[in-house]
């Protein structure tokens, strides 16, 4: 095909998608259903035109035109890769690793059921292998949920069910095309039958190979776009490269799934793009990627489309009766996912509680389309496969594809309605009443400021008020006639649209440049997780969300274990760190968010509702500021620092608006602007920076402010900071059981302990220290410490500890001290004379 005619072809292409997205939501058809019919009846034209006699007077172009050379290659080295790593790109990968397993199991478990189900049930009923059942099952396996997905978002469908629908759409077809490469070899190789060992050998590294391959390639490509960080269309380019890099490195080198590949590359660029390019950088990545896949999408369901008059031109009346086949076999290994395994995740609280409307829904919306068309296109043209499987790969595929698309996806909409899912839920009906009534009263008092502004006549204006004064009547009059809210709802709903401005808020700070982009995306993910738990369960969850927003995930855990195990500290730093800026900021939107329930709550739901929800707010400041509070107890002088740099970053973007002013007034020249903006980037680059948290310095500074060591000489203390080690505990860990001996001595940086002795309870806090008497007495303890608190404490070894204690006159008094407090006698201990006082200077 010469370019003329490629060139041709694709400007008719992208006409006939332009056509096509208005047409869809005109006739209410999803938009691929409709793409799916274009394609295929200029497929059919096409195909008519060129096997007529009006085939020889056509001009060469236009003959050329209509002979579209379409290959398999096309969708799998150019279309799906764009596809594929556009939505991992900007899925919510963070919230999706919350739920990662019900969306593992329902993608990759949905794909492997379909494909066993349908292989079985095909293979009485042919002659073909069981290893090509195998293929046709692992090709119709691939769903294609974006119709679905549209739908729950535009009924308000629960958050959390929605994304993991978006999470099976993006993870099953690199499941099902892993399968089907699997199962390929085996055709192509005439074995008929693949074992259990095959399947063990070959298909984990189809997968682990995958996964290793993006996460290092996606790794190195964000390395290289930090490096180049005020070219941001550089960094788009240098994007658009990993996709097809990964995935031919992938298929074509490591004969591993470059589609997996594809998938844990753009979900890692998801994770860690957004800490290492400028906010304005990774915004102009994800617009540019919207439109590539727009384009992608559209162009792989239409060319997908054009081959179905193509693979259906040799339909014969047994091949309807295995599509039938296939069909009932899809449905049923959907059932078993949708009613089998779905409830057995949501009884393990593993998955939302689903509805049985919302899995009718699921099951009928499982379309099938370009994916599936392009696998079996990749069969047809392999010459290693016999040609009965090619030709029943092809209709059997072709055929199941249409009945997805014409029957279910023409009928989708219309089964959501009669499913009721269309409707508002009793609550948002009585609420969407007073919603309208208050917004109609604001609406009446700026749009009277506005006519006085520009001074129309007072006869439209007392004519139009009149108008308006009736539709206002009518909504005040439906809200009182509405179903009371309890004000358990109410408070529910406040929380809610509580949460969704503090969402807002977040975004907004983050457009103004005043939240580091690194941390952004977890507080929205922390905002989200707020959202859906107080929809299900009001007050109580709303707290408990909170209360786990400000608490220690995993993650942080384990870089504990790593730091008092191994002493490598570097991942607790920077944990520690981003945990200080995430609380700082959170702080400074949870004090914005009363002016809001001030304002907007209050006058939908009312005064005792809205100062209920101030008192859940300050609740929330409140355990907000005992968390950073606790920080600062623990790394003084570090909050600071970090409250300065809030400061800078905020005066610099101050500082851009007035440049951005004075030059859209044209008081300065863009060249000006320019070198002063290039300025403000070049500040703005330094202040991004955050500063180090060093634990060895921590420890020093921690020293200085400890009573017991304010009189050592400094290079005492330095000494004593690099014996001492550090210890991050958490609350309810047992520091010492009774019947141990300690070997060691604990200082208190931070928190506080607990010791239980014959049932009274002593409690120790900053700046003392526990295990001293146990460690010089050499018994046996008699009480049990544990940390009521998140603790940071400092412990040294017997040894230096006695060392210590010989030099260090306050230590010396406090021991003695505490020792007499408990009753405990240290006569028979063989201590050194007590240091001389003149000796701790």
């Amino acid at each position: 095909m010469d370019i003329i005619a490629l060139v041709g072809a694709l400007a008719v292409l992208f006409i006939v998608i332009g056509i096509s997205e208005p047409l869809s939501e005109r006739l209410r058809l999803p938009f691929t259903v409709i793409l799916a019919i274009v394609g295929a009846i200029i497929g059919a034209l096409a195909l008519y035109v060129l096997s007529s006699d009006v085939a020889s007077a056509l001009n060469p172009v236009m003959r050329r035109f209509l002979e579209i050379p379409i290959r398999s290659n096309v969708f799998l080295y150019v279309l799906l890769p764009t596809l594929l790593f556009q939505v991992a790109l900007m899925v919510n990968a963070r919230r999706m690793l919350d739920d990662w397993v019900p969306i593992l199991v329902m993608a990759v478990g949905a794909v492997i059921v379909a494909t066993v189900v349908i292989g079985y049930a095909l293979s009485p009923f042919t002659t073909l292998s069981f290893a090509a059942c195998l293929l046709i099952g692992a090709i119709v396996s691939t769903t294609d949920p974006s119709a679905v997905v549209s739908i729950f978002r535009n009924i308000a469908a629960p958050q959390r069910l929605t994304r993991i629908v978006e999470g099976e759409s993006l993870l099953n077809d690199a499941a099902a095309i892993a399968l089907f490469g699997f199962f390929l070899t085996f055709v192509m190789s005439g074995v008929p039958d693949p074992s259990l060992q095959d399947a063990l050998v070959i298909f984990p590294w189809l997968v682990l190979g995958g996964i290793g391959l993006g996460l290092i390639l996606a790794r190195a490509t964000v390395a290289l776009m930090a490096l180049i960080p005020t070219f941001p269309r550089a960094q788009v380019s240098i994007s658009v490269a990993l996709p097809y890099l990964t995935y031919i490195i992938a298929e074509q080198f490591l004969a591993t799934s470059g589609v997996i590949a594809v998938v844990v590359a753009g979900l890692t660029l998801n994770l860690t793009g957004p800490g290492r390019l400028t906010p304005m950088s990774w915004t102009y990545l994800r617009e540019v990627w919207e439109v590539l896949a727009y384009w992608a999408g559209a162009l792989i369901f239409i060319l997908a489309a054009l081959l179905i008059p193509r693979l259906m031109g040799d339909l014969r009346l047994s091949d309807l009766f295995l599509i039938c086949i296939i069909i009932l076999a899809a449905f049923v290994a959907r059932a078993i996912m949708l009613w089998g395994m779905l409830p057995a995740l949501s009884f393990m609280r593993l998955s939302p509680q689903v509805e049985p409307a919302y899995r009718v829904g699921i099951m009928w919306g499982g379309l099938r389309g370009a994916v599936t068309l392009a696998l079996a296109l990749a069969v047809t043209e392999n010459a290693l496969v016999p040609p009965a499987i090619k030709r029943e790969v092809g209709i059997l595929a072709t055929g199941f594809t249409l009945f997805t698309l014409l029957v279910q996806g023409t009928t989708l909409r219309w089964v959501i309605a009669r499913l009721g899912l269309d409707r508002l839920p009793r609550l948002d009906q009585a609420l969407s009443h007073q919603v309208i009534a208050v917004a109609l009263q604001n609406v009446r008092e700026e749009i009277a400021e506005t006519a006085r502004d520009f001074k129309l006549p007072q006869e439209v204006i007392r004519s139009e008020a009149k108008r308006f004064a009736e539709r206002l009547d009518s909504a005040v009059e439906l809200a009182e006639e509405a179903e009371a809210i309890p004000d358990r709802d109410r408070i529910t709903l406040g929380l809610v649209a509580l949460a969704g401005r503090e969402r807002d808020l977040i975004i907004e700070n983050f457009r103004q440049q005043l939240f580091s982009a690194r941390l952004v995306d977890r507080m929205l993910s922390d905002v989200d997780r707020l959202i859906e738990q107080t929809r299900g369960g009001g007050r109580n969850e709303y707290r408990a969300a909170g209360r786990r927003a400000l608490g220690y995930g995993g993650w942080y855990r384990l870089a504990v274990v790593l730091h008092n195990r191994l002493r490598w500290s570097l991942p607790l730093e920077r944990m520690t760190a981003e945990r200080f800026e995430l609380l700082l900021n959170q702080r400074l939107i949870l004090g914005e968010l009363h002016g809001y329930i001030h304002g907007k709550i209050r006058r939908i739901h009312g005064r005792r509702v809205a100062e209920l929800l101030h008192e859940l707010l300050r609740r929330r400041e409140e355990e907000t500021d005992n968390a950073i509070e606790g920080l600062r107890l623990q790394y003084p002088g570090y909050a600071e620092e970090m409250e300065r740099r809030f400061i800078r970053r905020a005066s610099i973007r101050l500082e851009e608006r007035e440049y951005e002013t004075l030059f859209g007034d044209g008081l300065i020249s863009r060249e000006l602007y320019t070198t002063l903006r290039n300025r403000l980037t070049d500040r703005r680059t330094k202040v991004e920076a955050r500063p180090a948290l060093d634990f060895a310095l921590q420890k020093d500074a921690f020293l200085r402010s400890f009573p017991l060591f304010e009189g050592m000489r400094e290079d005492q203390r330095r000494q004593l900071a690099r014996a001492l080690r550090t210890h991050h505990i958490e609350p309810g860990t047992v520091l010492l059981r009774k019947g141990e001996v300690p070997h060691c001595v604990y200082f208190i940086a931070s928190g506080a302990v607990e010791m239980e002795r014959k049932g009274q309870k002593l409690r120790l806090g900053s700046g003392e220290f526990f295990g001293h008497i146990g460690l010089l007495t050499r018994e046996p303890r008699r009480a049990m410490i544990s940390a009521i608190s998140h603790c940071t404490l400092l412990s040294l070894d017997e040894t230096r500890f006695k060392r210590l204690l010989a030099r260090n006159r306050s230590l010396y008094d406090a021991v003695l001290h505490s020792a007499e407090l408990r009753g405990v006698t240290l006569d028979s201990v063989k201590l050194s004379d007590p240091p001389a006082k003149q000796t701790t200077r």
